[in-house]
């Protein structure tokens, strides 16, 4: 696949929480980052591990000057999993695991057994919104990598209210200025001291305005002043930072709710993600399906049998969850457009999912 970055997974942000879990004595079979390793050696005080949802190499880059003080600590550029977004990247981040092995590939995930597409984070019908009560066939995704583990460090989860874990001491933020607090304070507690962190910007600020808009420099010229600050405030403390995903400014929207020829060859409206659309074909028309949706599509997404994504890794080597991908996946070009599976289906200006520029992340160490 000419110019798309596949998932790496030897240089992977999922191999950062293989690093974090052998280093808390936690169990990992992933790929760890000798880079990452060398610097764990050093018998900091606190470790702290931020995830910024989709501060990736181009919102940095064109966002932040070469100066600036996360982009300039900048160890290595990283890829993320695929799908390219929150769903599946922060759970493979939280538990240690490839998608295959946690089965949360994206937004929206469709399920034979009550017949319906539901946004899984949610658990809401994906097009009326109405909650779905089912025992979701997934791997338990507040089962973290840290709370099972065997070590002297001390282990905080500082997260929005809405991410689930297992550990006693989460401590709960909602902006800038809780996540920087909330880790300062740790971080002066007695004894050792690891932190997991996640944050939502800028990925909410750029859905909103795109990666190019005035309010996505300010969030992010913010968020790194802010972090700054905390740096300059403590001691004896290792930060490790990255993102889910990185993301991109769409160029365009394609309404396919609207085409009905191609609809009426589908089983159920297509789900997955905005740049990453997963379809189920009804018995007898895949020729059919994929002869028109390359005709009319082909030069915005490119389309794959999810069988042959799945014998070529994308998603890792087993191959538990990968009947919840349907028959065929598209993929998001450099076109940048943003595939509507449905009429309610939000307009965003900034995205992400695919496998373009949206898949490359940093790794940053900030070292005091």
């Amino acid at each position: 696949m000419k110019n798309f970055t596949k998932p790496n997974w030897d240089n992977c942000n999922l191999n950062i929480s293989a690093t974090l879990a052998e280093f808390l004595g936690a169990p990992n079979k992933n790929a760890t980052l000798p880079i990452l390793k060398e610097e764990l050696s050093k018998n900091y005080k606190n470790v702290v591990f931020i995830c910024l949802d989709g501060f990736g190499i181009y919102p940095i880059k064109k966002n932040l000057k070469p100066t600036a003080f996360l982009r300039k600590n900048i160890v290595k550029t990283l890829t993320s999993t695929f799908p390219s977004t929150t769903t599946n990247a922060t759970t493979s981040l939280i538990c240690n695991l490839k998608p295959m092995e946690h089965g949360w590939f994206g937004w929206s995930l469709h399920f034979n057994e009550i017949n319906q597409n539901v946004d899984i984070y949610l658990k809401a019908n994906s097009l009326t919104g109405q909650k779905v009560d089912f025992d979701y066939p997934l791997a338990d995704n507040s089962n973290c990598y840290f709370d099972n583990a065997n070590t002297e460090y001390n282990i905080t989860p500082i997260l929005p209210s809405y991410v689930q874990t297992k550990c006693k001491n989460k401590i709960v933020i909602s902006n800038e200025e809780e996540l920087c607090n909330s880790i300062n304070e740790v971080c002066k507690k007695e004894g050792k001291q690891f932190i997991y962190a996640y944050y939502p910007d800028p990925d909410s600020t750029m859905h909103e305005f795109g990666v190019s808009s005035i309010e996505a420099k300010q969030k992010i010229n913010y968020i790194n002043n802010k972090i700054e600050e905390l740096y300059n405030g403590v001691q004896d403390t290792l930060f490790i930072i990255t993102a889910d995903h990185g993301h991109i400014d769409v160029k365009g929207y394609i309404e396919f709710y609207n085409d009905l020829e191609i609809n009426s060859l589908l089983s159920c409206p297509p789900y997955l993600d905005a740049r990453t659309p997963a379809f189920i074909v009804k018995k007898g028309k895949e020729k059919e399906f994929e002869e028109k949706f390359n005709k009319k599509y082909s030069k915005d997404f490119k389309l794959f049998k999810s069988e042959d994504l799945i014998n070529q890794n994308y998603f890792g080597e087993t191959n538990k969850y990968g009947y919840l991908l349907g028959d065929y996946i598209a993929i998001g070009t450099y076109t940048n457009k943003m595939f509507l599976p449905h009429k309610n289906m939000p307009k965003f200006k900034g995205h992400h999912t695919s496998l373009t520029d949206e898949m490359l992340v940093p790794l940053i160490l900030l070292k005091k």
